[in-house]
Parts: structure tokens; sequence; C-alpha cells
């Protein structure tokens, strides 16, 4: 298992570096687009219609890519109350179920996402923007962001897996 687990692990380790730094990026273009309308506007009295429009255009490529980094680092919207209440074994499983669902609502997603981004794709349509861009591209962030869940939420379904075993064999 271990054999499989380690370039799992490094992939994943990569991933998460560029998909944080291009949430970081990002955010910051998000942050210049919208301080740029601003700033034209006060200047000039009218601004450029593309600086609005873009934040909400890459807001997909922000979330759907971070899924599994989020996951990884516990990072997500959760409810720990119930974990309170419960001991560290029987919260192992519970993490082990939420991993397999997961992984198994990545595939779903990734297959529903891929559907969307080819549909798109032929059918040509373009965003709505002062730039022309085709809506595919927003669309390709959800095959993507699933592939990379999917590919954490097999690392962490492994490595629980891995530590329910230990515990139970000492």
């Amino acid at each position: 298992m271990n054999n499989f687990l380690l370039p799992l692990q490094f992939i994943n380790g990569i991933l998460s570096k560029v998909t944080f730094f291009i949430a970081m990026a990002i955010v910051s273009i998000m942050v210049l687009a919208l301080s740029a309308s601003a700033l034209t506007r006060y200047i000039s009295g009218h601004g450029f219609d593309w600086f609005i429009e873009l934040p909400p255009a890459l807001v997909s490529w922000l979330v759907f890519p971070m899924l599994g980094p989020l996951l990884k680092t516990g990072n997500h919207i959760e409810v720990d109350f119930i974990s309170t209440m419960m001991t560290q074994r029987s919260i192992k499983f519970v993490k082990l179920f939420v991993y397999f669902v997961s992984l198994i609502s990545s595939f779903i997603f990734f297959k529903a996402g891929l559907d969307a981004t080819i549909l798109f794709y032929n059918l040509g349509q373009m965003m709505e923007l002062e730039i022309d861009l085709p809506i595919w591209y927003m669309f390709l962030s959800f095959p993507v962001g699933f592939v990379i869940l999917g590919l954490f939420s097999l690392e962490l379904l492994i490595t629980t897996s891995q530590e329910i075993y230990e515990d139970s064999s000492t």
C-alpha cells in the first residue's frame, strides 16, 4: 500500500502548492480588478465593465481546484460538535466514511463537469463579458477541481484506513 501512497502523496503535495498559488493569484487579480474599476470610475467618471465582471468569472477557478487541498488541511466547512462526544477511533471511522463519499462524489461531479464543459465547447457559447471568453473555460474548473478532490480523497482514504488498521493491531 505504501508503494502506491508515496507517489500519490508526492503528486498531491505538488497539486496543493500549485492550487494554493493559483488561488492567491486569482484573489489578487480579483482585488486588483475591483480596485482598478473603482479608480477608473473615480478618475474618469466611467469604468470598464470587464473589471467588475472578471471576479465572478474567476470564482469557479478559485473554489473547485481548492476542494482537495482544503479537505486535506481540514480548512473546509464542517460541523464538529458531534466529534466532542465521540472517541478518537469512532472519529476515524466517520472520517473514513466522509473520504469515501468524497471520492465517489468526485467521480460523479467530474463526469457531470466534463459533460458540461464538452457541451459548452461544442456550443461555442461566449461569456457575456466585455472581453470575449468561451464559457467552457469557466466550466473546465469543475472537472479539474474534482480530479484534484478525487486524488486527495483517495490519499486520505488510504492513510485513514492505515491508521485504523494500525490502531486495531496494537
